[in-house]
């Protein structure tokens, strides 16, 4: 298996895909918990769920918000004098399974005590899960603004940890196969770095993967009857706010047939009128992505076609310029997870578009 590039910080999980999950645990979690770390609405759930199925194991979700510790232990029963614990139906069955706790950072404390031996063991009491049942657990990350609580040392211990990251690539492979609307799939591969965003400390939307499904489906109830300002309510109801307006401006600019291809080739201009500044934003920001993928990191890197683009480029921010420095301007800064176009063609900026250049600093 080829493990993608994590990107992320020592100290983190390694970072798995959509993708390549189901072969790890396939691998690991016949002997050992798996415990899948993740932000909110990239599928952690449903691939586990389809895991499931494809090893032909029914699954059992159990929600950390809303377990209590009978609901793992059960009620207590005599028998010959004795107390014993009656796990409750749904767990206590007679052949393999999967036991799914989803939402587990969501457990209270007590929760997270009467997983211990469901954990480590596989045991509840006398009740012992069926040889070849597996145990997989899912969460949100402290940093999602989801409202955890801190995982026991002593459980997080006992479970190896995978976190889950989202990879624009698969996502649209899979809304191909999976009838999502046509104008979404389009959005998210002009803008692949809009499929996920933080989530906000405020109650707001935010876009993942979960919430373009959600727009795709609201948009295909509506039918013909859908117009630019249902698109509006619909995408300000289910993404980030500026990724809501920009798709908006997505749908507007594919009907007047703008896009970045053209652009380079120099067989349209940058929308000028006061009217279509949304379409000229959301234009400039497909024209930095594309800056940003097309362009290599570093000097030695550079052939012919990169040195073409990074001219025909210059000339673009200067005429884009004259229209909004401001715009300009955000096409040379870095986002906010510091990913910026090349420092050498920054360098031929400053060189070049001083003006311009100054403002991005």
């Amino acid at each position: 298996m080829s493990i993608p590039s994590p990107g992320v910080s020592p100290g983190s999980p390694i970072a798995l895909t959509p993708a390549t999950l189901p072969e790890f645990l396939l691998a690991v979690a016949p002997v050992r918990p798996v415990y899948i770390k993740g932000p909110p609405g990239i599928g952690k759930s449903s691939l586990v769920t389809d895991f499931a199925a494809a090893v032909g194991l029914d699954c059992v979700t159990l929600l950390g918000s809303q377990m209590l510790p009978e609901d793992l232990l059960g009620v207590p029963r005599i028998e010959d004098g004795r107390t014993r614990f009656c796990p409750p139906a749904r767990i206590a069955r007679d052949t393999p399974y999967c036991l799914f706790l989803d939402e587990l950072p969501n457990a209270s404390k007590e929760v997270q005590k009467a997983l211990y031996p469901l954990v480590f063991e596989k045991r509840i009491d006398d009740y012992v899960l069926p040889a070849g049942s597996v145990v997989i657990a899912a969460g949100n990350r402290a940093e999602d603004a989801a409202f955890v609580n801190p995982l026991s040392s002593a459980l997080l211990n006992r479970l190896v940890v995978v976190e889950l990251r989202v990879s624009a690539r698969e996502w649209l492979d899979w809304a191909r196969r999976n009838a999502v609307h046509e104008q979404v799939i389009r959005y998210v591969e002009a803008r692949p770095d809009h499929l996920w965003s933080r989530p906000p400390r405020s109650e707001e939307p935010f876009s993942t993967p979960r919430s373009w499904h959600a727009l795709s489906d609201a948009m295909a109830a509506f039918g013909d009857a859908l117009t630019d300002e249902w698109v509006g309510v619909l995408a300000a109801g289910c993404l980030s706010p500026a990724h809501a307006i920009q798709f908006r401006a997505f749908l507007r600019q594919s009907r007047l047939r703008y896009d970045v291809a053209k652009l380079l080739k120099g067989d349209i201009r940058w929308p000028d009128a006061p009217g279509d500044r949304d379409i000229l934003y959301f234009l400039s920001q497909s024209f930095r992505a594309h800056l940003v993928k097309e362009l290599p990191a570093e000097p030695a890197n550079i052939k012919p076609p990169h040195r073409e683009l990074a001219h025909a480029a210059k000339a673009l921010l200067r005429s884009l310029a004259a229209i909004s420095l401001e715009i300009a301007q955000g096409v040379v800064a870095a986002d906010e997870d510091d990913r910026g176009i090349p420092g050498w063609f920054l360098a031929e900026v400053v060189r070049d578009l001083p003006r311009l250049a100054a403002q991005a600093r």
